[in-house]
């Protein structure tokens, strides 16, 4: 007759409750990696971002130009700028300047818009168009092709001669940032038409046929830059972030992610050529007030930020040059980390 060892009576058991306790511990360990992989990424909106507060303006044009009263609008906190008056900007902390242009030339006072809200479900988004503008003056049509623009910076107010014949001297390009975001992500749609011929009008009778295909356009830069005591701007690329918006693209792209890309992406596949160095794309107005352009010298991924530039448009060539009735619409712009 056996008599069985009391241990070897309850070992059965011990066996079942260390495997449940086990189970239970690898489920726990599994939900707190997901948990602290998930709690990893942080997303947030740059200020406005949701292109849901819109401030507008109206500009009343010269005489000399028919003497209408036109509305333009800026992405900032809400309000009514009346006749002409400068728009007061930093007011709520707004990083957002647009291609919307109240221009002021030898006394002659001008309104250009191709940047506005939209309704999208109960909120807004921001549309981007490139227009072929008329302006009628001494009983001469003037033609100017204006592409849609949102970028971080400021353009100048009213906009002067040089900024005139130039755009670029009239956008003070870029806002102050020292973070090192992993990605770029927004909610964008766009209307980009297949022809290969553009327009090329910069404030003349006569539109001209430019072969080329227009395209949409987001470019993110991170850039550290210092000044020399000349008042010249160099900077070093941090971060690279682009991507061009070849066609149509009729259903909303939530959510839309583009990865920044640190160092030196000169020798990389996806490496494309408006990503490169510059030195007279971008302007920046100094310590001493004056519009420098902004001289990139070297690639630096270790460099701390110093500014972030973000520029989406409706068309990627230089100015009053591309397709008119190109759209981009872009909503929920946002740096995840």
């Amino acid at each position: 007759m056996r008599i069985e060892n009391e241990y070897d009576i309850e070992t059965p058991k011990l066996h079942s409750i260390v495997s449940v306790f086990f189970t239970i511990f690898l489920i726990v360990i599994l939900l707190s990696v997901s948990i602290n992989l998930s709690a990893q990424e942080k997303v947030e909106y740059l200020p406005f971002g949701n292109m849901d507060s819109w401030a507008v303006r109206y500009i009343r044009e010269s005489f000399l130009l028919g003497g209408n009263t036109r509305i333009l609008y800026v992405i900032g906190p809400r309000d009514t700028i009346r006749e002409n008056k400068p728009y007061p900007y930093g007011k709520g902390g707004s990083p957002w300047g647009t291609s919307n242009a109240y221009a002021k030339v030898m006394g002659v006072e001008k309104a250009a818009n191709s940047v506005m809200p939209e309704k999208r479900g109960n909120g807004w988004c921001c549309k981007l168009k490139t227009t072929l503008q008329t302006v009628t003056a001494i009983g001469i049509d003037l033609k100017a092709l204006a592409t849609g623009s949102l970028f971080t910076g400021r353009l100048s107010d009213p906009v002067g001669m040089s900024g005139a014949k130039d755009p670029a001297k009239a956008i003070d390009m870029g806002m102050r940032f020292t973070k090192r975001p992993k990605a770029l992500m927004l909610d964008y749609k766009a209307y980009i038409q297949e022809s290969n011929i553009m327009q090329r009008a910069n404030a003349s009778a006569k539109v001209k046929s430019v072969q080329g295909h227009d395209e949409g356009e987001i470019v993110l830069f991170l850039q550290h830059r210092w000044e020399d005591e000349e008042g010249n701007i160099f900077a070093y690329r941090v971060g690279t972030a682009s991507e061009h918006i070849t066609g149509i693209v009729s259903e909303w792209q939530n959510n839309y992610r583009l990865p920044i890309r640190y160092g030196n992406i000169s020798t990389k596949k996806d490496y494309k050529p408006w990503e490169s160095l510059s030195t007279t794309r971008f302007m920046a107005r100094n310590s001493k007030g004056k519009m420098v352009y902004i001289q990139e010298t070297d690639y630096k991924a270790d460099a701390t930020p110093t500014h972030l530039i973000l520029q989406i448009s409706a068309g990627c060539h230089e100015p009053f040059t591309g397709c008119a009735g190109n759209i981009v619409w872009v909503d929920n712009i946002r740096l995840v980390y």
